[in-house]
């Protein structure tokens, strides 16, 4: 799952108000529980000793490094090595993330009603080149994700949260209403309405500091002027970065990185079938990936049963779901994109991921353990297979499309596999699906732009809360900041008038996460029923590591080894 950042967050704050169930006509329902027998694998667990060195092994470039500008978990990841936030989400190997005060003294200080939160900085944090880190710094950094003509792909849900919309970014002038800085140690967020999980929002790289006087707006991305641990002491784009220690961090303002090896390399352009042979090999025994899967291939699930490969095997469950996306905009009747979905042989594409032990197949985005979960509605069969005839009949009388595309990250092979099964199934409703490969450095620039295609594989990780609904559901089909058309991570550009239209009111209501969480669940299950994505899979990764390597446990969150505890045995 290489997109996501965003997500729901852990904590739950109270606040009194009564659900009020949605109504709506439903086919029978299904379990979306995603229940499961695996047990987190963490290896070299308890290791304290720094030096030595990282080896990133990764098949494509960042998409970006610039904290304002990402919206991608490995940008997140590795920016847990030098841009802090607010707040931090901080994993623990199969469970969802806890949030926890990072350059804050601790997680906010709301308001009685609600509509200010109120953070202090710790004393003494300082950027890369020793100026003090303010209030400003954090101001700016959250005011340049409003410039959404220059920053595409910046994280929103913390914009959609404060009080104003009318903002438009530094580089157009205005004074930004939505955050108060009386002091250089204080941070004081307004916002439209109450927000519970507000503590979450803001471990979202919005909130890394940003000195204005080093900001280059798009070549930001080359160097973000750290505030953590690492800083870049090299980077050429597409090829290869190197991060070394930033000597102006303190350990002492920061409980939460380790930060145990004196470096980290990154390889950026390595074909993911190598990566995955080395890994296997053991040819480097201080290399790891960030690649989704671990950057295995199907046909390496046999050997992770050799026991001396077993033992170098970090593994987990994720919050990370994958799914196809049906662009409503070129697929506009419902019942075409229902008659899609149906024909699609989800169990063979499970097979495509390396069956049970890279993924188990889910009926939903959203699963039960998360708060606010209710029953959820699907025609698609449990077990994966096809309804072929039912398909079929769902488009007589329709006008069906003689051709479709389906878009695909270039880079790995289990993404055009599913494409192939996909072209199989759907020949049989008479649509002809051409495949069209996607850099993948640009993938989710693509499917954010015009040359959105008519079907596109997504994933979207739970985050900062995986155990709260509405962050997975409001950015993946919710309405935009204003309510008029599709949200910024809506990739299917799903806005049904009346569903999306109650999504919007809800955003502005009070209520605790359980409460408010049915009624986003409740929405997202009428939503489901036209049809704008089809669940696939939810990851499972094992990930392969050198045989150095210590503390590599699977960020349930991430999806890949967590940088921010990882370590070498020298």
């Amino acid at each position: 799952m290489e997109r996501s950042t965003m997500a729901a967050l852990a904590l739950t704050v109270s606040a009194g108000l009564a659900l009020t169930a949605c109504g709506g006509a439903k086919p029978a329902p299904h379990s979306g529980s995603t229940s499961h027998a695996y047990e987190p694998v963490v290896i070299g667990k308890g290791h304290t000793a720094k030096g030595g060195n990282i080896n990133v092994l990764m098949s494509s470039d960042f998409q970006t490094l610039d904290p304002g500008n990402s919206n991608y978990v490995q940008t997140a990841n590795v920016g847990q090595l030098y841009y802090r936030t607010l707040t931090m989400a901080k994993e623990t190997a199969g469970r969802p993330p806890t949030v926890v005060p990072d350059l804050a003294t601790d997680l906010g200080r709301p308001s009685a009603d609600g509509l200010t939160w109120t953070y202090t900085l710790k004393k003494g944090l300082k950027f890369e080149d020793g100026t003090p880190i303010t209030s400003k710094d954090i101001k700016y950094g959250v005011e340049r994700t409003y410039a959404r003509d220059v920053f595409t792909q910046a994280p929103q849900e913390l914009n959609s949260a404060l009080a104003d919309d009318a903002y438009k970014g530094p580089y157009s002038g205005g004074d930004f209403k939505g955050i108060d800085t009386p002091d250089d140690l204080t941070v004081v967020f307004h916002l439209k309405q109450p927000f519970a999980e507000f503590p979450a929002l803001v471990s979202r790289s919005n909130t890394a500091p940003v000195p204005r006087a080093r900001d280059t707006r798009l070549d930001y991305t080359n160097h973000p002027v750290s505030t953590g641990p690492y800083k870049i002491a090299s980077y050429e784009r597409g090829r290869s970065m190197k991060l070394v220690r930033n000597p102006q961090w303190d350990p002492a303002t920061d409980p939460n990185r380790s930060a145990l090896p004196d470096t980290f390399t990154f390889t950026l352009s390595t074909a993911q079938a190598t990566i995955s042979q080395q890994l296997l090999a053991d040819s480097d025994p201080t290399a790891i990936t960030l690649d989704s899967n671990g950057g295995l291939q199907a046909s390496d699930a046999a050997e992770l049963n050799d026991p001396k490969t077993k033992a170098r095997t970090a593994a987990g469950l994720l919050g990370c779901t994958d799914v196809l996306n049906l662009n409503t905009e070129t697929i506009k009747d419902p019942q075409v994109r229902k008659a899609i979905a149906l024909s699609v042989d989800r169990a063979a594409v499970q097979v495509q991921y390396g069956g049970t032990r890279f993924g188990q197949l889910t009926q939903s985005y959203i699963n039960s353990a998360q708060r606010g979960y209710v029953e959820q509605h699907t025609d698609l069969d449990p077990a994966g297979k096809p309804k072929r005839d039912e398909a079929k009949k769902l488009l007589k009388g329709k006008q069906v499309p003689a051709k479709l595309v389906y878009g695909y990250a270039d880079t790995n092979a289990r993404y055009k596999n599913v494409g192939t099964v996909l072209q199989q199934n759907l020949k049989e409703l008479g649509i002809d699906l051409q495949l069209r490969p996607i850099p993948a450095a640009n993938y989710y620039t693509v499917l954010a732009g015009d040359q959105m295609p008519d079907i596109a594989r997504s994933g979207w990780c739970g985050g900062a809360d995986s155990g709260s609904v509405r962050t997975t559901i409001d950015p993946n089909l919710g309405p935009s900041l204003d309510g008029r058309t599709y949200g910024f991570s809506n990739i299917p550009r799903y806005h049904d008038p009346k569903v999306s239209g109650e999504m919007y009111k809800l955003r502005g209501t009070n209520g605790t996460s359980e409460e408010l969480g049915k009624k986003w669940a409740t929405l997202f299950d009428r939503a489901m029923q036209d049809y704008p994505l089809i669940p696939l899979v939810r990851n499972y990764t094992s990930s392969v590591v050198g045989s150095k390597v210590r503390n590599a446990q699977v960020g349930y969150f991430f999806g890949a080894i967590d940088l921010s505890i990882v370590g070498v045995q020298r």
